[in-house]
């Protein structure tokens, strides 16, 4: 059986004169560990749930891998749920909480660096863009151009399919948009950047990499690390309906990335390379 995202729990609630007892459902946050070839890589706190993308995203983010044609076969426990057509999985002889993927010899990079990660930061060990940004690859370049009226109509379309967190209130989410403002997927995690490497999972797992023509809206501020996991993934807008750190700015001036911030009640903030939102 999955693990629940959202299981529920007794509470006691005051409603301003008497207390009320019941169960209320809250976000799952449990502990993933990730292994490579079998060997642990790292660990990982997030909400159950699409391990195998958060699994790959993590890892094209990270630049362990390339592409899907890269990866052998996936374990991951019974318990999980998931199965995954595109790539062999195996389920035998690995714990809850586990998923090991496998890829072909002379490939899986190990990063110099630890990148254990809690739901709040996906890039703990980092020191500096250029250890993003290697030499050999340059800013992003994409013809993708939006509308001031598209972008105020994002924050409302990823709202209206975040089945967890209405139930919760505890939950992010990342939506990537077609240049046309469609929502081609969303995902919800108790990290940002968790839901973020599960949508660009998903499009690996499609073997849909670079993502040149897409918008990345996500919930809540947005930090060095979304920006940082959208360049890896090629994906020229990153839009949020808070506050972008100054680290994430730098690093999508640099990145040649379109940094979006405060998106809502039809206002708007550009940090970063703005010539692809034309002006209202």
């Amino acid at each position: 059986m999955a693990r629940p995202q959202a299981p529920r729990i007794p509470i006691s609630r005051w409603r301003g004169r008497a207390w009320e007892h019941l169960d209320d459902a809250v976000a799952a946050e449990e502990p993933l560990q990730l292994l490579l070839n079998g060997e642990p890589l790292s660990i990982v706190m997030r909400t159950p749930g699409h391990d195998i993308e958060l699994a790959l995203g993590l890892l094209s983010a990270e630049r362990v891998i390339g592409s899907l044609v890269e990866v052998t076969g996936i374990r991951i426990s019974a318990e999980s749920g998931e199965r995954e057509d595109r790539v062999p999985v195996a389920d035998d002889l690995i714990e809850s909480n586990q998923v090991d993927i496998h890829v072909r010899e002379g490939t899986g990079r190990r990063p110099e660096r630890s990148f254990l990660a809690s739901s709040a930061c996906g890039v703990c060990g980092k020191t500096s863009i250029e250890n993003v940004i290697p030499a050999d690859r340059p800013a992003l370049s994409s013809r993708l151009q939006v509308s001031a009226e598209l972008l105020y109509s994002l924050p409302g379309r990823l709202r209206e399919q975040q089945s967890l967190f209405a139930r919760t209130g505890g939950l992010h989410a990342a939506g990537l948009f077609t240049g046309e403002g469609e929502l081609l997927e969303i995902r919800e995690d108790i990290g940002r950047h968790n839901a973020t490497d599960k949508v660009v999972g998903a499009f690996l797992l499609d073997d849909r990499l670079p993502l040149s023509d897409r918008i990345l809206m996500v919930s809540g501020r947005t930090g060095f690390e979304i920006v940082q996991k959208a360049y890896a993934a090629g994906i020229p807008i990153v839009a949020s309906v808070s506050a972008p750190s100054s680290l994430a700015v730098e690093l999508a001036q640099t990145a040649g990335v379109t940094l979006v911030g405060f998106l809502r009640e039809r206002r708007f903030n550009i940090y970063a390379n703005p010539d692809r939102i034309s002006r209202p």
